[in-house]
């Protein structure tokens, strides 16, 4: 089921990101294993679509595909319009932080800046900028070994968006996080995105979170994962995070995910079953 085009998003305007019939196989000693098939979706200019599925059914396959780490088996992806992907224009964040411990915050953070030749002093002010917008003012100079998890991760972040890519992908950003730490950088996310209207895809295990943070869910079924449904998430925004969970938009759309992905993750269980 393929859902409306959000709000605030043209119609018109051609996508930024499509999947074309898109399938992953991987060859192990084991034999051939097909992690993803038939994957055909679009993804607006300035969406913030979130992605829930089993384990195993192909998730970080479907990222690492778009940032060049695997190419399809089949089926083509288009980025801009194109298939020749610049994977400069791409941002990917992931679970772990991977900040350079011999590099301090501001230095992490301007490191794309770096690669890309920007001016040190404009690389400084760009950096600044982006940790004062997650409240990190004033640990610039420190060493990631001083920060904790969720700062560092706030740092991965901005140093995803310093060089302003056109797309940026997030592979369970906020997953290892305690649950206060992480209601705060979604709506740190949430207010840089509403600023700046960059396209998102979020990966996440939370239907909570998925339903928080998109326009958009796309469901993805067991291995091999293929599209299943995709919901708007007819909530307005600005969005109260914490009182989400009272709205009936919300409990309704909670409970179909929820059912979609019991339906997949039982399917699955009774596969192995059988398999015995």
């Amino acid at each position: 089921m393929q859902a409306a085009v959000p709000s605030g998003v043209s119609h018109a305007a051609p996508p930024i990101l499509e999947f074309r019939d898109v399938a992953k196989t991987f060859d192990t000693q084991r034999g051939s294993v097909t992690a993803l098939r038939g994957i055909s979706v679009t993804v607006a200019d300035g969406e913030f679509l979130t992605v829930v599925g089993p384990s195993g059914c192909g998730k970080s396959t479907l990222l690492n595909l778009l940032v060049g780490l695997e190419k399809p088996s089949s089926g083509a992806i288009f980025f801009e319009g194109s298939n020749a992907i610049d994977r400069m224009k791409i941002g990917y964040v992931m679970q772990d932080d991977n900040l350079y411990p011999w590099r301090t915050l501001q230095e992490n953070v301007e490191f794309p800046l770096e690669l890309r030749g920007v001016a040190p002093r404009e690389r400084s002010r760009i950096a600044r900028q982006y940790l004062a917008k997650v409240q990190l003012a004033g640990f610039e100079n420190r060493y990631p070994y001083e920060l904790s998890g969720g700062m560092r991760q706030r740092g991965n972040i901005v140093r995803a968006l310093s060089y302003s890519p056109r797309l940026i992908i997030m592979d369970e950003p906020f997953g290892p996080l305690d649950a206060q730490t992480r209601l705060l950088l979604q709506q740190q996310l949430l207010d840089i995105w509403a600023q700046e209207r960059k396209t998102i895809i979020f990966i996440t295990h939370d239907l909570h979170e998925a339903i928080a943070l998109g326009d958009r869910v796309l469901v993805l079924t067991k291995r091999p994962g293929s599209v299943k449904s995709v919901h708007t998430v007819d909530i307005p925004r600005p969005r109260n995070l914490r009182h989400l969970h009272e709205l009936p938009a919300f409990r309704s759309l909670m409970s179909t995910l929820g059912d979609e992905l019991e339906e997949e993750i039982m399917g699955s269980q009774r596969e192995v079953e059988v398999a015995a």
